[in-house]
């Protein structure tokens, strides 16, 4: 019976070794790909300057992975004025030196183009809370514009396709893990099994410690809505410009400084109330003391 042959099995000699040329180029050609791909894909740690951030670059180097940059989203308050205070603003300036002389690689800041200000006396269009025609204000914290408008958006703008990110979650942060468990997602500290109580040791150790664990420095915006009561009071304090501006935003806002309804000037109000001696401090605080003053 006849038999068909194939294209390769009838071929002549010749032929056959321009086709295995042929496969050999294709397979150098697909291997050269692979690898530009490879080199194309950067390993960059997003940086917080909080403990667990600056720890991955300790566990990192334990697990011998490459790292390839390292970057930071800073947020700024108005055009001139930083959203850290001023002993953050020096830490990060400290850190940089160190991670610089240590690892040997800059640190990138990234800068949102817009600060806290610009946003905040935007006018609303489309809005689903109801606030069209007015300024955005102090952010709802059901749907703060904050995190987006000023470190998301700049995040994103920094990333490639392809890159791999390093986040700094501890390996006892498991709701932090399950959220994050991305695909270009890596998490050192979890592959080396480092706790926040290790992150926080690590950081000690080699002399970066943030002062916010120290001390009573905020390490998140000074304007934060989600500050405790405690660094509103310090900030009113130490940084009086700053809380001064504070009160300004708070005239113009059409959303409350707090959720619950209480704005900077009823802190204000609370706050001079414990100047005068005439509320203590250290005890619980009923806000009608405000009003029976008023």
């Amino acid at each position: 019976m006849f038999q068909r042959k194939s294209f390769v099995q009838g071929a002549d000699t010749n032929t056959k070794k321009l086709l295995g040329l042929f496969r050999a180029v294709v397979c150098i050609v697909d291997t050269l790909l692979l690898i530009r791909r490879c080199q194309d894909i950067e390993h960059i740690l997003s940086l917080s300057y909080g403990k667990d951030s600056l720890a991955c670059l300790g566990a990192i180097e334990q697990l011998g992975w490459p790292l390839d940059r390292i970057v930071h989203a800073e947020v700024w308050a108005t055009d001139t004025i930083p959203a850290d205070l001023p002993p953050m603003v020096e830490f990060k300036a400290k850190a940089d030196r160190i991670i610089r002389e240590r690892w040997g690689i800059e640190v990138e800041h990234y800068r949102a183009n817009q600060s806290y200000e610009d946003v905040f006396y935007r006018i609303r269009k489309n809005s689903k809370i109801g606030n069209n025609g007015k300024i955005y204000g102090f952010p709802v914290c059901s749907r703060p514009w904050c995190t987006g408008e000023l470190k998301q958006k700049t995040v994103r703008s920094i990333r490639n396709k392809g890159d791999i990110h390093y986040l700094g979650i501890a390996a006892d942060e498991a709701i932090r893990i399950q959220k994050n468990s991305k695909p270009g997602i890596k998490m050192p500290l979890v592959e080396c099994n480092w706790d926040e109580a290790y992150c926080r040791k690590w950081c000690e150790e080699n002399d970066l410690l943030s002062p916010i664990y120290t001390t009573a420095t905020r390490g998140g915006c000074w304007f934060c809505h989600n500050q405790r009561v405690n660094q509103l009071r310090l900030l009113r304090k130490n940084y009086p410009d700053l809380w001064a501006l504070m009160l300004k935003w708070d005239a113009d806002s059409p959303v409350t400084f707090h959720a619950d309804g209480h704005t900077v000037r009823d802190f204000e109000k609370r706050f001079q109330l414990e100047d005068d001696g005439k509320v203590d401090p250290s005890k619980k605080f009923y806000w009608r003391y405000v009003k029976e003053e008023e």
